[in-house]
């Protein structure tokens, strides 16, 4: 009975030391909710985008992108805004996760997301970001082989700044849509 007791007793401490290792590489990975661009924007102040309702959609030769808005985005967007001539209201939010594009190995005449290249925010906050249009822009590109994020640089593609402003020089085409691309898909 005592061999049994030692045995066991081993078991219980392997296995616990493993439990223990796996539960320090999850926590050694990066949380990607600590990333920050230059100027303030972080990845934190769109902490659940990943559940926000799809605005839309886009597509070119080199990603497909899934365009996602918080609920002040999407009210405003039901509201007729940006569209209508009105301004989007402080607090609305979007997200626009870029994949590269795949063939669906089910139903090869469809594309479907494949390898993740990075996520594009915006946020409309008229005080702090008075100075390009109301809104704060960042993108966080994904390194798949670090399961990380960082700030967006203008080796990327496309070449983006890192700063908080990264995103208006591009938006001043859509000034009078309140600086917004994205068309609301009709439901």
């Amino acid at each position: 009975m005592k061999i049994m007791k030692g045995k066991s007793s081993r078991v219980t401490i392997f296995v616990g030391v493993v439990l223990s290792a796996v539960a320090a590489l999850a926590w050694a990975g990066q949380d990607k909710y600590t990333v920050k661009v230059p100027g303030g924007l972080s990845f934190s102040e769109f902490r659940g985008y990943e559940a926000w309702q799809a605005i839309s959609m886009s597509r070119n030769g080199r990603a497909v992108a899934m365009i996602l808005g918080n609920p002040v985005m999407i009210d405003a967007y039901r509201a007729g805004i940006p569209g209508n001539g009105k301004p989007v209201p402080d607090g609305a939010k979007m997200a626009k996760i870029h994949w590269t594009p795949k063939q669906n190995e089910s139903f090869p005449d469809a594309t479907v997301p494949g390898k993740l290249l990075n996520v594009d925010f915006m946020v409309k906050d008229s005080k702090r970001f008075a100075d390009s249009g109301g809104w704060g822009y960042a993108v966080f590109d994904y390194d798949a082989a670090t399961d990380t994020f960082q700030p967006g640089t203008l080796a990327g593609t496309p070449p983006q700044g890192n700063d908080a402003k990264c995103g208006f020089a591009c938006h001043t085409t859509v000034k009078v849509r309140d600086y917004v691309f994205t068309e609301y898909g009709k439901r």
